[in-house]
């Protein structure tokens, strides 16, 4: 099957999902589309289950025609990251950076080890063998919150707007953080020998601080185009090709381009918006970008929901997986509340704070693709399924009752109308 018969394929089925969900169910357009997705892939397998195959074999070979480590990493990310960082108001961000610089770097570090220390507890009590790195590893990949996930439920959830500047920023940097950690431990279960704290500053150097830089330099110069152009369709091209020219050639030069790209996109959203657009330029750019995001996000999400059909489900990892929800999101609690009660020694946090920071802190794709990343190894299958369980919940569950839970901290809030 081509590349264009495939990509065909799931733009059929996000649109028919789509509107089945605008027609039925009324739910926001990414929970909805992975909804019914994870509702088709759950028949599917229980016919099969009693002897009714319906195509699940066809549906598991497209699925494994997809590199979903791949497609999201090192495709569709970069448009979604930019798409959410252009909206972000850099002078917001500047008011948080404290909070969102620890978040993404302490917390994401502390949930590691929580996670990966409880996990390696409960798969030893189940009886599944996983050596003691493989479950940090896991913590690595499950700990950094999803930028397209919590951008996505965000738009609806009338968090806010310090708390939404709070969370949104720390998802847009800490999967650049999540990424490093992940690929030192993944070193050291493959026994790389030379892991030592030079290697360790290096490697975050030229991600985290290589990104920053890069993304600034390749911002600057998408800005100076922008400000010598006046013809909305050159710059909306301008843009299309900052991002895949920049995230690709991040990638080439080994710094990170999920950071490169949300660097530069604020500083197009800021600066580039103010000194470099014309009115009709800002309306034509946010449109384009705007449907970008949710023709991405709704394919992004209903490739989720069908991912269910070649996931490697067993009873005990099924258990391991729902018991897993309650440690990652546990470990959350605590690398927040940790670093809000240290920070509450030097500025103010809104009530209700910590609840929201854990509760709205959502895992997505980012930890589904960095799961298959894995080479194959014994525990590959386990961490795939659990990390898949969890980004179920995540979604689903975390992303349809956020906005109650903001309800409730903040009655005063109820019937708003949703920002965007």
């Amino acid at each position: 099957m081509s590349f264009f018969e495939i990509t065909a394929i799931l733009m059929v089925l996000t649109a028919l999902f789509s509107y089945v969900n605008y027609r039925v169910l009324h739910m926001p357009t990414t929970i909805g589309v992975m909804f019914i997705a994870l509702a088709a892939s759950l028949c599917i397998v229980l016919l099969s289950w009693a002897g009714v195959e319906i195509g699940q074999h066809h549906v598991a070979r497209v699925l494994e025609a997809i590199d979903f480590n791949k497609t999201l990493l090192h495709g569709i990310l970069s448009f979604l990251l930019f798409a959410g960082a252009m909206h972000i108001k850099l002078d917001d961000l500047t008011s948080q950076k404290w909070v969102i610089s620890i978040l993404a770097t302490v917390g994401v570090i502390a949930s590691t080890f929580i996670v990966g220390g409880l996990t390696w507890v409960l798969l030893g009590f189940l009886s599944i063998p996983t050596a003691f790195v493989y479950c940090l590893l896991f913590g690595a990949l499950i700990s950094p919150t999803d930028p397209v996930a919590v951008i996505g439920i965000l738009k609806t959830a009338g968090i806010p707007k310090s708390l939404e500047t709070k969370i949104a920023g720390e998802s847009l940097f800490n999967d650049g953080i999540g990424v490093v950690v992940f690929m030192i431990i993944l070193e050291l279960a493959q026994g790389g020998g030379d892991i030592t704290p030079g290697r360790v500053s290096l490697l975050f150097i030229e991600e985290a601080v290589g990104g920053i830089l890069f993304g600034f330099v390749l911002g600057l110069l998408a800005y100076q185009m922008l400000k010598r152009v006046n013809n909305y369709q050159v710059e909306v091209i301008i843009t299309l090709a900052m991002v895949m020219g920049g995230y690709a050639l991040a990638d080439r030069i080994h710094t990170s381009g999920p950071i490169a790209i949300v660097v530069a996109g604020l500083l197009i959203g800021n600066h580039g918006r103010a000194f470099a657009m014309s009115e009709l330029t800002r309306q034509r750019l946010d449109d384009f970008w705007e449907l970008v995001d949710e023709i991405l996000n709704a394919l992004l999400f209903m490739l989720i929901g069908l991912e269910m059909l070649v996931m490697p489900f067993t009873r005990s990892l099924l258990i391991a997986g729902l018991i897993a929800i309650v440690i990652t999101l546990f470990a959350r609690l605590a690398s927040v509340g940790g670093a809000v009660m240290l920070m509450r020694t030097f500025r103010s946090f809104s009530h209700g704070a910590v609840s929201i920071l854990t509760w709205g802190g959502l895992r997505g794709g980012i930890s589904v693709a960095l799961a298959l990343s894995i080479p194959p190894v014994p525990e590959r299958a386990s961490i795939i399924t659990i990390t898949y369980i969890i980004v179920v919940f995540s979604i689903v569950i975390q992303g349809m009752t956020l906005r109650k839970l903001v309800d409730k901290i903040y009655p005063d809030l109820y019937g708003e109308p949703v920002r965007r």
